[in-house]
């Protein structure tokens, strides 16, 4: 009888508090040798923390990490770095002034230097590890001089040096093409051929499912699933988090009456953050009266298209605005010509009363359209009547965000841009929102432009939808076929 391999990495009861806010709630899990485990969950859900939690960036209140054995939980981080774990960082922070050989040299020193020099096997060994994560040829080059990719191989050389037991990667594949995720797809199933423990961390299961052998689903700091890739994208409190619930969608046939004049046309916008791509080849459209739901995953690159159309990143590519160009022209100048976003985070004045905040959304408008358009979102969302003269920062999560709204919708916008909407509300609060937005649907001319996780409080307001992944556009078309064409697939 053959006995089971000891874990590698066994993490039981993890428990991190930020002041009143449990970020992670006794969290468990273990790692064998050469196997990878996927830790998914939306944007807030913990698994960050986990992460540095694991690495000592963090020290837990409660639980218990250890690596082999040992219990490694809240020694200081380059103990725990010595003891056996690395890790792949998102961001890559490497020295910029010494050469991608230098890099990986100085993470195979030892930590305390009694000489400058390294002995040649360092050298050797840097080599050697430059070659196998893909830098030989560039190992001579500086950091800057590299392109997005090779930084996140040095990231992934800097981990390897010191033949850790467990290796922790964050967000493998963020800002990188289709090519190159194969490509590291490739080195981190290296890892597991190699014998070490791996822990993933993505935004989603789609993405890592090809090669981990479990996946463990967070959200709001706890476990909600874990099993295969298969099985955790059957899970139906998986899918209710990602998804929402059932999809439903409802068509509107008079659409076509209200004139279909492309208002807004996007074509193919490429957006980097430094050298990590955001969007790739983006190309969507608008037409008046429309409203158009672009949904993806968190990650996926909403809020940077958004931001692009807003003109709060620079792009490239083309984005018509009633025929004309808004390449180049300020975010000012773009919200007086009609197009308003209302952002992910709200950006209310806290300290100002919600009449306030409204007033000042509506202050371009003479006094008469003004008072007119106040009753009229008053109406709308009629807590925000109640709580007029109360400051914003004392408003629910649920009344700050149709404050934010009905702030944006006071500018009158011809396109309305909604980032999120339904970000951590409850959802007593959510049909509050899709009765309100189901009103703008029916009973005004206004042109909607929403991104969405939750595709479930997305659908029923769409004429039309765009599916984002990975900062690309995978999926164009009406609300009823993303039930049977996207719906099984959309994790």
């Amino acid at each position: 009888m053959m006995l089971a391999t000891a874990p590698t990495l066994d993490v039981s009861g993890l428990t991190k508090r930020f002041g009143g806010l449990i970020a992670v709630k006794e969290i468990g899990f273990t790692i064998a040798p050469g196997e990878i485990l996927g830790l998914i969950g939306p944007n807030g859900s913990g698994k960050s923390t986990v992460m540095k939690l694991i690495m000592g960036i963090e020290r837990p209140d409660a639980g218990t990490v250890k690596l082999a054995g040992t219990d490694i939980a809240g020694w200081p981080t380059h103990r725990i770095a010595r003891q056996g774990v690395g890790m792949v960082f998102q961001h890559s922070r490497p020295l910029p002034r010494q050469t991608v050989l230098e890099n990986i040299k100085l993470a195979l020193l030892p930590d305390s230097l009694f000489r400058l020099a390294a002995e040649p096997h360092v050298d050797h060994r840097a080599r050697e590890i430059a070659e196998r994560v893909g830098l030989g040829a560039v190992m001579h080059r500086r950091p800057p001089t590299l392109p997005f990719a090779d930084l996140r191989r040095l990231e992934m050389a800097k981990a390897l040096a010191r033949n850790p037991k467990v290796v922790l990667v964050d967000e493998p594949f963020a800002g990188l093409t289709s090519g190159e995720v194969a490509v590291f797809s490739e080195l981190i199933e290296g890892f597991r051929r190699e014998g070490h423990a791996v822990l993933l961390v993505d935004h989603n299961v789609k993405s890592v499912a090809a090669m981990v052998d479990r996946v463990l689903a967070m959200y709001l700091g706890q476990r909600i699933a874990e099993g295969t890739a298969e099985e955790v994208m059957r899970d139906e409190t998986v899918r209710r988090v990602y998804i929402g619930g059932k999809i439903e969608a409802h068509p509107r046939k008079e659409l076509d009456n209200k004139g279909g004049e492309a208002l807004l046309d996007v074509r193919g916008v490429d957006v980097f953050y430094g050298k990590a791509r955001a969007l790739q080849e983006v190309s969507l459209h608008v037409n008046t009266g429309e409203f158009v739901s672009v949904v993806g995953l968190n990650g996926a690159g909403k809020t940077t298209l958004f931001n692009a159309i807003s003109g709060l990143v620079p792009f490239a590519g083309d984005i018509h605005w009633s025929g004309n160009s808004l390449n180049g022209r300020d975010p000012a100048r773009i919200a007086r010509e009609g197009i308003v976003q209302c952002p992910e985070t709200r950006e209310l004045f806290g300290d100002m009363s919600v009449r306030e905040n409204l007033d000042l959304g509506g202050q371009h408008l003479p006094r008469a359209h003004r008072e007119e358009q106040l009753n009229w979102l008053l109406d709308l969302f009629p807590i925000l009547r109640e709580r007029q003269h109360q400051q914003a920062v004392t408003l629910s999560g649920g009344e700050q965000q149709m404050l934010a709204i009905a702030r944006a919708l006071m500018m009158r916008p011809k396109l309305l841009i909604l980032d999120e909407p339904t970000l951590g509300l409850a959802p007593v609060i959510l049909e509050q929102l899709s009765n309100a937005l189901g009103r703008l649907r029916e009973t005004t001319p206004i042109t909607v432009l929403l991104g969405e996780q939750n595709v479930t409080f997305a659908l029923p307001h769409a004429d039309r939808v765009y599916v984002l992944e990975h900062a690309r556009v995978v999926w164009e078309g009406d609300p009823e076929r993303f039930a049977a064409e996207m719906g099984a697939g959309y994790l």
